[in-house]
């Protein structure tokens, strides 16, 4: 079932769920499932209105639901880990990026589970998988994924005869090339979509931006420039919920990020097949990443996706589901 139009013109509008160190806690919040039950003798609370982001959030993963995946959990590493999934086949694994969530991708994965079984899993401390509170660090992140990888998809004659193939965007991107990087044998093929391990040139770009008007000149550096401007009332809602977001998690007291951005020696090491999707208008990573990405990685290609920005899934889906599918059905790069 394809997502509707009113969908994909949504995800365009209202898409910075899925932003790179911007968008927001994508559900209710920590507490909000546990609330206390109140008494008979007192009138029950209004139930909390969602903010625009978590609207999209809860939106996208129903069109999840109505394009047949199934939502999955399972307790990985001591935490509760949520995914969904459809189809038979070699896995196909898709990672979202920072704040963002596994409906992220509901506008892109079409036809793709008629060759693979699709799984989209919501990252360590993101959507509905835990840790939902407290500091979160790159290495739960990371190792989360390599667990849940192991123990959910590692491959084999049971999954199509090979390990998955990881579709990364942003931080997905990087945790995707990370696994190649530690974990050779468990990725048969890695499409990263604008990020990567390298360290990026952010140009003084706020990532946690205080007032409307940082918010206004990071989301304009996310996206192409011909793309709809974001309504001041997004801007505010994620000024205002950027303090709590999983990038203020990952980046606050004890943060472990610098760790794990690899040299370009260090990626010169990674010998899986990588594509390189990249939205071209992307000013967030420097104009120049993907090429140096390129240049480092021993076996990569670059398709360029014109006029979309960090985020492809969400500003332009049709471009990106068309870039995609055209990787996955062509020979995988070499040397």
């Amino acid at each position: 079932m394809k997502p509707s139009t009113a969908f994909l013109r949504s995800k365009q509008l209202l898409g910075l769920s899925s932003l790179l160190l911007l968008s927001l806690p994508l559900l209710f919040g920590p507490g909000a499932a546990n609330a206390q039950e109140t008494s008979a003798q007192e009138p029950a609370a209004a139930p909390a209105i969602p903010s625009p982001m978590e609207m999209l959030a809860i939106f996208s993963r129903t069109q999840l639901q109505a394009q047949g995946f199934q939502r999955q959990s399972a307790t990985v590493a001591g935490e509760d880990l949520v995914w969904w999934e459809k189809g038979e086949g070699q896995p196909l694994v898709f990672l979202h990026g920072v704040n963002d969530q596994a409906g992220t991708w509901a506008g892109v994965i079409g036809g793709l589970v008629s060759s693979h079984r699709v799984l989209l899993l919501d990252l360590p401390g993101h959507g509905e998988s835990g840790p939902q509170e407290g500091p979160l660090t790159m290495a739960t992140v990371l190792e989360g994924v390599e667990a849940w990888l192991a123990q959910e998809a590692p491959g084999g004659e049971s999954e199509g005869g090979s390990a998955p193939v990881l579709v990364g965007n942003s931080m997905g991107a990087w945790v995707s090339l990370l696994v190649a990087h530690r974990q050779p044998p468990s990725v048969s093929r890695v499409v990263a979509i604008n990020g990567g391990p390298l360290p990026p040139e952010t140009d003084g770009l706020d990532l946690l931006p205080a007032d409307r008007d940082e918010a206004k000149k990071l989301m304009e550096a996310l996206r192409d420039p011909a793309s709809e401007a974001i309504p001041a009332v997004i801007l505010d809602d994620l000024v205002r919920r950027a303090p709590t977001s999983q990038a203020q998690r990952m980046t606050g007291e004890g943060s472990d990020l610098a760790s794990y951005w690899l040299s370009a020696e260090a990626v010169a090491t990674i010998t899986t097949p990588v594509d390189l999707l990249w939205g071209i208008s992307d000013r967030l990573m420097g104009t120049d990443y993907p090429q140096r990405l390129l240049e480092a990685l021993p076996n990569a290609q670059l398709t360029a996706l014109e006029t979309c920005g960090h985020v492809p899934q969400v500003e332009c889906p049709a471009a990106a589901l068309q870039g995609l599918t055209d990787v996955l059905t062509s020979a995988a790069p070499s040397p």
